[in-house]
């Protein structure tokens, strides 16, 4: 077995894990249908060779032979601190209880540590109990919850957080910032969205976050943003757009 950074000759092994891993822990609370069209948009080759050139993309793939048995995803996010966003961690169900998943972890965890993050984090459906389990036995704590919306269904996606350091300070990730129109507007750095030039934030009118207000541009600094009928979000000012994300693909 081969633990190495992933290559974009690796999409097809990696379609085919996402597949069968995403089949075998969200099934049948996700439908064969919106997996594989997740599967499709967010691993075809394109979008693995575009994900893959982010210079702050940590992806790594576990090899046995010439077969792809197990990839996770991440990405290191600079807001007030570095924090290592981990999207996913698919392992082949027939792989699985071989310590894969745990090794992967830890090579990544390594690596966005290595590049300056002092906070990491992964999130799981809490319909997933294994996946909230693997972080629990892996150090994380459970963090804060928020409704997602798949295929016209409501789910409960939970994070679980680590720091690199027990004495790192914690992160205040509501920033106030005056709008447009001079009204108080509240960035929220601890709710992103990845982008091709820098990460979009999910800003608010008021600090408790009960009210949204659209994205904050975290390449130019810009409230001035959009939604197109694909919840693609781009930059008025500089053009910003974003990528896909844990679950822009399933909303079908």
């Amino acid at each position: 077995m081969d633990l190495r950074d992933a290559e974009p000759t690796d999409a097809e092994g990696i379609r085919t894990v996402a597949r069968e891993s995403l089949l075998a822990s969200y099934s049948p609370e996700l439908s064969e249908d919106v997996i594989d069209t997740a599967v499709g948009n967010w691993y075809d080759d394109d979008e693995v060779g575009s994900n893959l050139e982010d210079p702050q993309a940590v992806w790594s793939v576990a090899v046995d032979g010439d077969d792809v048995v197990a990839v996770v995803q991440s990405y290191l996010v600079e807001a007030d601190e570095t924090v290592g966003h981990i999207d996913w961690l698919h392992v082949d169900p027939d792989s699985r209880g071989e310590g894969l998943g745990k090794q992967l972890l830890k090579r990544v965890e390594t690596e966005l540590m290595d590049r300056g993050a002092s906070r990491l984090e992964g999130k799981v459906l809490t319909v997933n109990e294994g996946g909230a389990r693997f972080y629990e036995n892996a150090g994380y704590e459970a963090g804060e919850t928020q409704e997602v919306e798949i295929s016209g269904e409501q789910f409960t996606e939970r994070a679980f957080v680590k720091t690199a350091s027990e004495s790192a300070e914690e992160l205040v990730p509501v920033e106030e910032r005056t709008g447009p129109e001079g009204e108080t507007l509240f960035i929220a750095y601890d709710e992103s969205q990845r982008a091709k030039k820098g990460p979009f934030y999910v800003t608010y009118t008021d600090e408790d976050r009960t009210e949204r207000y659209g994205y904050f541009c975290g390449n130019c600094e810009s409230i001035a943003t959009a939604m197109d009928s694909m919840d693609r979000i781009q930059c008025n000012e500089c053009g910003n757009q974003s990528k896909s994300g844990r679950w822009d693909a399933a909303y079908l």
